[in-house]
């Protein structure tokens, strides 16, 4: 049974994680959170956008024991369904048949992990505020509500505090320690579809809606209340913008023009609207994530990331499983050699699905409403059905595998490229379709099955 005393600061979602799997596997834990807790009235505080779990979160919650109570309070969402100003449908499976990512609550899906934590012995600190960290010593410093000082020894520390972590503040003037921050031009506000008179969804509800406009969109996600919690991500500044829409009358004109359909679901837009924040979103790099083989930063507190490909979440969860596995390759509890194998095999990938979450951006404000685009996702998911062992499209990699992040971003850039060569074989719309394409497509798919991850050198 492994001795060591475990401190996670960040009871947030990876933080609870975390927290659930070390200590099943023996390890003395207590979490510590700026924050009340969130399960008591009034309290639930944080960001409260919807989340969209995939292959990679399951496969961490399911190391947890935890994924069938989590199955409970999910809606698959087997595709996008993309509104246009004229209110016409048009949707793109995520996937093949029967793959669908999740909606989950945010809240409720912390709350349940903490719950479960706690359970197995796990002891959480609420309204501890991470002041400082001694690497060398293993010594935080807390102080509560009242400013009330308190210092905390462990063995290993473990950094899950968010974008903005506090623990990752205390090595900003560390040597070599290198740390970006960048913010989108865009934010986003909350908004919601309540249920109808009959307390039923107002819109399908297996599907995440988009209302794609080049240069901002608006989303939904669907909720086991019925309800559809909106996302609309936004420009700052410029026409339009949160900006521009500075009256009651710009708002409603501004719905009524881009999303009528959505307007029509939310009688009390103007009250949403007015009362709801605007956020803004932020991808943090840094480098390294552990110091002094004691201390590891985990998730956004090392790798925020922009939420476009639905990963955010998910590769925090990542990182979880991927350090259970470690740990369970390196009996000998030698967490220096244990941490560095973590951080040196995450944070390529951790780079990598920053990049495709904002490249995702433009595709789910602009491209999906393209019709060359759709086009091409029709003709790759042809080219899937056709040899599934040697082409799978980039998203598919992403959220239905569990590739490296890194070696889908470099697969999917070449796959990419071979696609501008399909597409301009003549009559290629028509041909795809035919019984004589799987011949046709076959060099392309082989020059694909033989690509190298050497060859991203050439992609860049």
């Amino acid at each position: 049974m492994p001795e060591k005393n475990i401190v996670i600061v960040g009871a947030g979602l990876v933080g609870s994680l975390l927290s659930l799997l070390l200590s099943k596997k023996g390890y003395n834990i207590d979490v510590y959170e700026k924050r009340p807790d969130m399960r008591k009235s009034g309290a639930k505080g944080g960001r409260s956008i919807n989340l969209a779990l995939s292959d990679r979160g399951w496969k961490a919650l399911k190391m947890a024991g935890i994924a069938g109570a989590i199955e409970e309070i999910a809606i698959p969402m087997k595709g996008r369904l993309m509104h246009s100003t004229d209110s016409e449908l048009t949707f793109q499976a995520y996937g093949k048949e029967g793959q669908s990512i999740y909606s989950v609550s945010r809240a409720r899906l912390n709350e349940l992990l903490m719950e479960e934590a706690e359970k197995i012995g796990v002891r959480y600190h609420f309204e501890q505020q991470c002041e400082e960290v001694d690497s060398e010593t293993g010594i935080i410093h807390f102080s509560d509500h009242s400013g009330q000082p308190k210092k905390v020894k462990a063995d290993v520390i473990f950094g899950t505090d968010g974008a903005f972590s506090a623990v990752r503040t205390s090595f900003l003037k560390r040597d070599r320690f290198t740390y970006s921050q960048q913010y989108l031009s865009h934010g986003y506000k909350e908004l919601e579809i309540k249920p109808d008179q009959k307390g039923q969804f107002q819109m399908e509800e297996n599907v995440l809606h988009i209302w794609p406009r080049g240069d901002y969109m608006l989303i939904a996600l669907p909720n086991p209340d019925k309800t559809f919690t909106c996302t609309l991500f936004f420009p700052f500044e410029g026409e339009p913008s949160f900006a521009s829409l500075n009256s009651d009358e710009a708002i409603t004109k501004f719905f009524e023009t881009q999303f009528p359909d959505a307007r029509a679901l939310m009688p009390d837009l103007l009250e949403m609207y007015n009362s709801n924040p605007t956020s803004s979103l932020v991808t943090v790099k840094c480098y390294p994530w552990v110091f002094d083989s004691k201390v590891c930063l985990l998730g956004d507190a090392s790798h925020a990331i922009v939420p476009f490909y639905g990963q955010g979440m998910n590769s925090g969860f990542e990182d979880c499983s991927v350090l259970m596995e470690i740990l369970e390759n390196n009996k000998n509890d030698n967490w220096a050699l244990i941490l560095d194998k973590f951080q040196k095999s995450r944070k390529p990938n951790a780079d990598g699905i920053s990049e495709l979450a904002l490249q995702n951006f433009i595709e789910m404000r602009d491209s999906v409403a393209n019709k060359d685009f759709l086009l091409q996702k029709k003709i790759e998911a042809r080219i899937n059905d056709l040899y599934p062992n040697k082409w799978m499209p980039l998203y598919s990699m992403v959220t239905f595998s569990h590739k490296p992040y890194a070696e889908a971003l470099a697969k999917g850039r070449f796959q990419d490229r071979l696609m501008q060569e399909v597409l301009g074989i003549d009559g290629i719309e028509e041909k795809y379709q035919k019984e004589s394409f799987k011949e046709l497509i076959r060099p392309y798919v082989e020059r694909n099955a033989n690509f190298k991850m050497a060859d991203k050198k050439t992609l860049a």
